[in-house]
């Protein structure tokens, strides 16, 4: 068997390059002051080291060793000696080169943290050297282990990494409760998991995922031989549990999750209307950040105490939060029916376009002076209440205080719904609403043409669907959906403006449909969790965190382009044509059913 030096020379230069660009950028200074395991040099900075040398010698050796133990440890020694020396050439450039002028992070800190602090300069170029070479001839060793020890590898060193990153907030949030804080003391030290910490760490983590490997199979066809009574009664027991902990969840995490939480459950509901739109029916809309706005500038409207509202109107004693909500649904939902009718004739990417410019037209519009007197232009719309809940204050006061404490887990003790934790009940409770409509919806006669019309419009009227009445109830559908995510983004947020409306909005929520799987209800919350929620978390990375989640959504696309959750038709229309099995020669393909 023949090496492929080409192949593995590109990996390598790969790695160098990779290492060059994060030590460039400065990623690799400002992460070294935080720490991922306390008392050692394992330092955020140096991680990024590790996981590229790693996961290249692990690359290298999954493409060149076709099973050839020997190869696949050659391939990644090779690499990591490649990505090594261009290291080193870095280190040895930096000041002879002056390369500070060009790249401000190419500093002698940067030098100190790639040379390990030594003395000598030579020696700490060795120990660079054999780092990288080492971690990455681990990888490689990694991927031609046998695949539970390989899956436990992964599974802990990835758990290591991530709470070892995330430990600044995960010490936050286990230190709300005694029980937890005792836990948040063994795992973290004072900078970073302590050691005994991020062993436990590794073993839980690695033993979990090969029980779930070996077990999965066995718990499945368990479950599948019980009793239909038995079955049912497993099935109400997870979801009595799911709402429990659904309840909960704001309580344990503290308010800053509980308020990306709730970021996360506004895109989700304008997730869910714009997955009817392009995961159904095939219509690809880039303003629907404009029914966002509609519906959250209609509530603004009718509940702001502010000079723009209808207090002191003959219906104020009506305007609140909980009559505007059904009314903002409804105007959302005609926009959204009278945008689709002048593009009925019209798809792909002039349907893009067209859409695209309705959503800048109200954009303009609401800036603009003509319509300031009613909506405030750039100043925006101020003073929106928070929604009431009647009779809360006087409920609460005539229960014990123990009733008290689960009472005011859903609202203040005013009675107002004011905190993040608060909004998120409401959230929820929309999700799960809308979520059942769309279920039902998808799996009525709607939702089957819904699904012709965006495999051949053509077809599907030649078969006796109605376009016009099926495109603009998804439009109807959808806008109103975002209606509804606009209303409470309107109350919770306190006041209203343009610049919250631009399209960046539109197109977080294509994306979330897209990356958590078309046509997908479960893929549509998944996805608002990885592309609204990761970043959130990530925030504290300062400007590096776009980077860090751009190149996460990258690899995700390159391991799964169907989706993290798609749906089954999503699947099907994703598979490559290496999936499908050649069909002999003098034979028919078999027929799909």
């Amino acid at each position: 068997m023949t090496i492929n030096w080409k192949q593995i020379g590109q990996y390598g230069f790969i790695m160098g390059i990779a290492i060059w660009y994060v030590c460039l950028v400065g990623m690799v200074e400002t992460f070294d002051s935080r720490g991922i395991i306390d008392g050692t040099l394992f330092t955020l900075g140096r991680a990024l080291l590790v996981v590229i040398s790693l996961g290249l010698g692990y690359v290298t050796a999954m493409k060149v060793s076709d099973g050839n133990f020997g190869m696949g440890v050659m391939g990644s020694l090779i690499s990591g000696v490649i990505g090594a020396v261009m290291t080193v050439v870095l280190v040895l450039a930096i000041e002879p080169l002056n390369m500070r002028a060009m790249f401000v992070n190419a500093s002698t800190s940067l030098i100190e943290i790639l040379t390990f602090e030594m003395e000598s300069q030579a020696t700490g170029l060795t120990i660079l050297a054999a780092f990288i070479v080492g971690f990455s001839v681990l990888g490689g060793i990694i991927y031609l282990l046998p695949s539970l020890p390989r899956r436990a590898i992964i599974s802990g060193f990835s758990a290591v990494l991530v709470m070892g990153m995330l430990g600044e907030l995960l010490t936050v949030v286990l230190g709300r409760f005694d029980l937890t804080e005792i836990l948040s003391d063994f795992l973290y030290g004072r900078n970073g998991l302590s050691i005994p910490g991020a062993i436990s760490i590794f073993i839980f983590f690695a033993v979990v995922s090969v029980l779930w490997a070996t077990q999965k199979d066995s718990l499945q066809s368990g479950v599948e031989n019980l009793p239909p009574t038995q079955r049912r009664t497993l099935s109400w027991a997870l979801i009595v549990l799911s709402i429990i902990v659904l309840i909960l969840l704001p309580q344990a995490v503290g308010p800053y999750i509980s308020q990306i939480l709730v970021l996360v459950g506004l895109y989700a509901l304008m997730g869910l209307g714009l997955n009817i739109e392009i995961g159904l029916a095939g219509l690809l809309d880039l303003g629907f950040v404009g029914f966002f706005a509609i519906g959250a500038y209609t509530v603004a409207l009718m509940t702001s105490t502010g000079e723009l509202g209808v207090s002191g109107t003959a219906i104020a004693d009506y305007s609140n939060f909980w009559v505007a909500i059904p009314i903002a649904v409804a105007v959302s939902a005609f926009a959204g029916i009278f945008l689709g009718i002048p593009v009925l004739r019209m798809r792909g990417d002039y349907l893009a376009i067209v859409t695209l410019g309705f959503a800048e037209i109200i954009r303009i519009l609401v800036l603009s002076d003509f319509l300031r007197p009613l909506l405030g232009g750039a100043q925006g719309v101020l003073n929106i209440p928070k929604p009431a809940v009647a009779y809360a204050q006087q409920i609460a006061n005539q229960l014990p205080w123990y009733f008290q404490t689960v009472f005011f887990f859903f609202v203040s003790t005013d009675g107002r719904i004011k905190d993040p934790a608060h909004f998120y009940y409401i959230i929820v409770i929309g999700c799960a609403l809308i979520s059942f409509v769309a279920w039902r919806l998808q799996n009525a006669r709607i939702g089957r043409n819904w699904m012709a019309l965006r495999e051949d419009e053509d077809v599907a009227e030649a078969m006796g669907i109605n376009l016009i009445a099926s495109k603009l109830l998804a439009f109807g559908i959808g806008a109103a959906f975002a209606g509804l995510s606009g209303a409470i983004f309107a109350a919770q947020v306190g006041s209203v403006f343009p610049h919250s409306f631009g399209l960046i909005v539109s197109i977080n929520v294509v994306s979330l449909v897209i990356i958590g799987g078309s046509g997908s209800i479960p893929g549509v919350i998944v996805g608002s969790l990885v592309l609204v929620g990761l970043p959130e978390l990530l925030r504290e990375f300062a400007e590096y965190r776009l980077l860090i989640y751009g190149a996460l959504l990258v690899v995700m696309m390159l391991v799964r382009p169907e989706g993290l959750w798609p749906s089954e038709t999503t699947r099907r229309e994703m598979q490559s044509d290496e999936d499908i099995e050649p069909v002999p020669v003098g034979q028919t393909a078999p027929r799909s059913v």
